[in-house]
């Protein structure tokens, strides 16, 4: 069973897309995101891109990969997933910070 199903759901949720909302947004049948979504498949890595843009989501959370670098302290790895959490944000955060589109 695969768990990546599990935590589209979740951010699927969060952005307030309906299964069916959220299937047609990424050009899929609503039966493959059901099948995702309770772990008997999982999308190839090219629909993975198109599930991160459509979620405003990092593929790292989806995959629930953990900052593992040796030279970010434990507040930077907080700062880092909040704001990955808070899509609606993220503009205005990297305005504040100055970093521009291409952050």
């Amino acid at each position: 069973m695969y768990k990546i199903g599990g935590r589209i759901k979740m951010f699927r949720e969060e952005r307030g897309f309906s299964q069916k909302e959220f299937a047609e947004a990424i050009g899929q049948s609503n039966t493959t995101v059901s099948n995702w979504e309770r772990g008997l498949t999982r999308p190839d890595v090219d629909m993975l891109v198109k599930i991160c843009e459509v979620l405003a989501v990092a593929a790292d959370d989806i995959l629930d990969i953990q900052i593992t670098s040796g030279n970010i302290t434990e507040h930077e790895k907080k700062v880092v997933l909040a704001y990955r959490k808070k899509a609606k944000f993220q503009e205005a955060i990297d305005t504040l910070l100055g970093l521009g589109n291409d952050a």
